[in-house]
């Protein structure tokens, strides 16, 4: 959890600071829009939760906790796919296309694991888990709709 809160706070004093000085210089810049900023801030929000909630699913059926291993390395590669994003955005870079592809893959990858689930004394846990999962997916849906 602290990586990701290290993360937005990078990301959300790169927006600060990195976008005035965009503007006073006269070029574009790649931290995109607010619309765009406040759908990244969402992302980086709702997989937080996500892995929260993935973490909270009771492991003791060897089944499940293969699934939820297999969930948590989908949001971990997601995860570093939105790291890579975040250091090229503060270094003035463009988004590289490959870590939006590692987002993708990643949130495909959990929501796969999660499916796959069927103890049923995880059931609430592990739906709390997929509608996260489902905000999560939204959420980035809503990056690469907003952020070009």
């Amino acid at each position: 959890m602290a990586r990701f809160s290290l993360l937005f706070v990078l990301f959300a004093a790169s927006i600060a600071v990195a976008a005035p000085l965009g503007q006073r210089a006269g070029t574009a810049s790649s931290l995109g829009s607010i619309q765009c900023n406040v759908n990244r801030l969402q992302i980086v929000s709702s997989l937080a939760a996500t892995t929260s909630a993935v973490g909270k699913i009771d492991t003791t059926d060897p089944d499940t906790a293969t699934a939820v291993s297999a969930a948590q390395a989908g949001l971990s590669s997601a995860s570093d796919g939105i790291k890579a994003i975040a250091s090229s955005l503060v270094s003035g870079g463009a988004p590289p296309a490959d870590a939006r592809t590692q987002v993708g893959t990643g949130l495909t990858a959990a929501q796969t694991a999660l499916t796959g689930i069927t103890d049923p004394t995880v059931a609430a846990a592990v739906s709390d888990a997929q509608t996260k999962l489902a905000t999560t997916i939204k959420d980035g849906e809503a990056v690469v709709a907003n952020c070009n």
